[in-house]
């Protein structure tokens, strides 16, 4: 009998067979007693995956700094023997002593010089600092003559503050390792006197659309209602300098953003993976804080076409105020309520 090109010798293809169960068995014995060795390689693994999705509601996994900056206060570590390559690195052994919830963090603030021509020998240096108040830190200097890039850590119950209105507060968290340009201009309207001007002037509610939670129910349309309260944050007479792109995560129920370069912004009540990471997130509302947000959007509105797209205008703008909130540690001390 003919033998087709795909049939093999007899002998020759048990053999075959026979090394192949063989090879089998032997990676089946070392997957399992891999995996009895090294139980922890799964746990870290998703360690790895949860820090880069909480870039989504709090920035977890970003590291940045303004450039050209150079933030004061009393180091906690010296650069001259601390020294990275990069400011990543810097800001993220600031991030390390200020990552558990059991105590006020030991670095707020880092300073690190990353440029070889600028820098000189002082090249690397990773200065990390403790600010005496991380709401107003202290500022060296700045200006394109600067060669140092610095950055603010928040730590647990730190860098909230309060969007009050008269239908009441959110307390907002801020994000100024994701955001560091936008936080320091919501830090800067704390130590302004007045903030008239400043209010929300649409309102969005969820509609049918998107569950209490903000997920987005199957088949619906993704407005209108568009599920966000949008406003504006710049003082009357006050002049506003563009916010630079930072951060655009996807955008979730709380988030808190710029509309392009500011000062419009928005709060999101729902989780909108359709707007595909287009705004700058600076900050999120604490969840116990949106129902306030769901309030102003059930708000009296009239309708309103802005280019062409169909909106909700509150018939009467909602005015607020940023204040500085209490941290906990202050709350302890002080043994005051969160506001």
């Amino acid at each position: 009998m003919h033998r087709r090109l795909n049939d093999g010798d007899p002998g020759r293809f048990t053999s075959t067979t026979l090394l192949f169960i063989g090879m089998t068995s032997c990676l089946i014995v070392y997957a399992v007693f891999s995996t009895l060795l090294h139980p922890q390689d799964h746990t870290l693994d998703s360690a790895v995956r949860s820090q880069d999705h909480s870039r989504v509601d709090g920035g977890g996994a970003c590291c940045r700094g303004v450039d050209n900056l150079e933030l004061w206060g009393p180091a906690v570590k010296w650069g001259t023997d601390f020294k990275f390559n990069s400011s990543d690195e810097c800001c993220e052994a600031c991030k390390v002593m200020c990552s558990g919830d059991d105590g006020p963090c030991l670095c707020d603030s880092w300073v690190f010089c990353g440029s070889k021509e600028a820098c000189g020998s002082k090249f690397g240096e990773c200065w990390l600092k403790k600010q005496k108040d991380v709401l107003v830190p202290a500022r060296q200097e700045g200006g394109e003559k600067v060669m140092w890039t610095s950055g603010l850590i928040f730590g647990q119950g730190q860098g909230i503050v309060g969007f009050e209105t008269e239908h009441g507060v959110l307390h907002v968290k801020l994000h100024p390792e994701c955001a560091p340009h936008s936080v320091y201009y919501i830090l800067s309207l704390l130590t302004q006197r007045h903030c008239t001007g400043c209010h929300f002037h649409r309102a969005e509610n969820r509609g049918s659309y998107w569950d209490s939670e903000g997920n987005h129910i199957n088949n619906a349309p993704y407005g209108p209602p568009y599920a966000m309260i949008q406003g504006i944050l710049q003082p009357e007479g006050n002049m506003f300098t563009p916010i630079p792109t930072e951060h655009c995560p996807t955008i979730s129920r709380g988030s808190v953003a710029w509309i392009g370069s500011g000062p419009e912004f928005f709060i999101s009540l729902a989780n909108h993976h359709e707007w595909q990471q287009s705004y700058t997130v600076f900050g999120s509302v604490l969840p116990e804080d949106m129902e306030v947000a769901e309030r102003i959007a059930g708000l009296p509105t009239k309708a309103d076409v802005w280019n062409s797209v169909n909106v909700s205008v509150l018939e009467k703008p909602a005015s607020l105020t940023v204040q500085r909130m209490k941290s906990g540690q202050e709350q302890e001390e002080s043994g005051s309520s969160r506001t």
